[in-house]
């Protein structure tokens, strides 16, 4: 590698560190960690906030954008207060049945919708349940979040990954279904297990509590039914042009951005009051950890490693496929896994062309999609989602730490990836 190279891992590794021991708040060992690496040329403008591989992704920037001021708005109608008192009451107040109805609906949604969108929904109504039940909302909202990556798995459009994967290698929504969900449903029921086990203390019951519970209406709740109407109308629209994008071939940002926009345009919500529920210091940190990993991509850092791990291999079409699943994995939990996917895309569909092209050697885009998406519950920056949770955590004041997300997110994923691999195995390679 070259100097500017090796600069550019240290600089990685050193913002990475300040990350993870919050040293500094995490926006500012980003956007510090971005600026240095544009001081040193490692990137540059163009490629920095222009170039689709190597920049900053708009698009994931833009659709939180969208989708925090869509999830603003409905806020004022009380709509989360409503589903908070509904799965308190369908749970009876029960911690555990509560935390099972959660991550179910979590991953259910996010199998239709991208994961960002589907925990900016239910993070609301985990804040005001956990209220309601005197629950510590961090494991509720931890387990959410790796249920929304695990979930999103399953589909073309559950996880940006995906996207570029199906895009690379000409994939379609079914195959995804076809090839991956039937492994996604094992793998939740095994998380579902390991939750109860690793947040067992916090489970209190309070028979009061759940008592008051169930005499509540949720339907009192609602504070404005019109806005409700207009929000859920608008809402509905956005996710099926989520879902229709292969046909209508909009960008998830710009139908989400259309949204909010429509949205504050028909209603009485003000924009000062839209706006209010926007993570900002969320989309900053996600704008400074582009740049550092597309530095890393420009100067052939990534490359290099994807390569290395590939070569490895000499060909052997199940030790490639075993080292691409726990390489992908480990390199998810580092980096951003959208980047990682894009710059690994290419050299797997060589990998796939050197094995014949069809049939067996499509097991290389499972394994990239299952290293990826389940690697990224590995660590608190591992995947959009985690970042996303963090950050309203933090708005909330119930501060998610690094490692307090980490110490289970790799639990989780040695866990599931560990399962993924006989399922290959087995199902591709035998």
């Amino acid at each position: 590698m070259t100097v500017t190279a090796w600069l550019a891992v240290a600089v990685f590794l050193v913002s990475y560190t300040l990350i993870a021991t919050e040293k500094v708040h995490r926006v500012a060992a980003a956007l510090g960690g971005a600026g240095i690496m544009l001081v040193l040329h490692a990137t540059d403008g163009g490629a920095a906030f222009f170039d689709e591989h190597t920049g900053i992704d708009w698009n994931v920037i833009f659709l939180l954008l969208g989708m925090m001021v869509i999830v603003g708005v409905l806020k004022q109608t009380g709509v989360f207060e409503f589903l908070a008192i509904w799965a308190a009451k369908r749970a009876r107040g029960r911690p555990f049945r509560l935390m099972v109805l959660l991550i179910l609906i979590t991953a259910g949604a996010s199998a239709l919708l991208d994961n960002v969108t589907t925990v900016l929904l239910i993070a609301p109504v985990t804040f005001l349940v956990c209220e309601r039940l005197a629950l510590p909302v961090a494991p509720f909202l931890i387990a959410e979040a790796m249920a929304s990556n695990i979930g999103g798995t399953a589909t073309l459009v559950g996880d940006p990954p995906n996207i570029i994967i199906a895009s690379r290698g000409g994939l379609t929504f079914n195959d995804f279904l076809a090839h991956l969900a039937p492994l996604i449903v094992v793998l939740l029921v095994v998380f579902i297990g390991l939750c109860r086990v690793m947040f067992r203390r916090s489970f209190r019951y309070d028979p009061e509590l759940a008592a008051e519970i169930m005499t509540l209406d949720e339907r009192e709740a609602i504070a404005d039914r019109r806005l409700l109407w207009q929000s859920l109308t608008v809402l509905t629209v956005v996710m099926a042009a989520f879902v229709l994008h292969p046909v209508l071939h909009y960008e998830p940002s710009v139908v989400a951005l259309l949204g909010a926009g429509v949205l504050v345009a028909l209603t009485k919500v003000t924009t000062e009051e839209a706006i209010a529920e926007v993570e900002w210091p969320t989309l900053v940190f996600f704008a400074g950890l582009f740049v550092m990993v597309g530095a890393l991509v420009e100067t052939g850092v990534i490359a290099q490693v994807s390569q290395a791990a590939a070569q490895a291999t000499h060909g052997q079409l199940g030790l490639t496929t075993m080292v691409l699943l726990w390489a992908s994995a480990g390199l998810s939990a580092i980096v951003d896994n959208i980047p990682y996917v894009a710059t690994m895309s290419p050299i797997v569909a060589d990998l796939v062309q050197a094995n014949g092209g069809e049939g067996p050697a499509q097991v290389l885009w499972w394994a990239l999609a299952l290293g990826a998406d389940l690697g990224g519950n590995a660590t608190a920056v591992g995947a959009a989602a985690n970042v996303v949770i963090l950050g309203i955590a933090a708005r909330n004041g119930t501060p998610i730490s690094f490692w307090q997300f980490t110490k289970y997110g790799l639990i989780v994923t040695a866990t599931t990836v560990a399962l993924a691999t006989p399922y290959l195995w087995l199902r591709y390679l035998v």
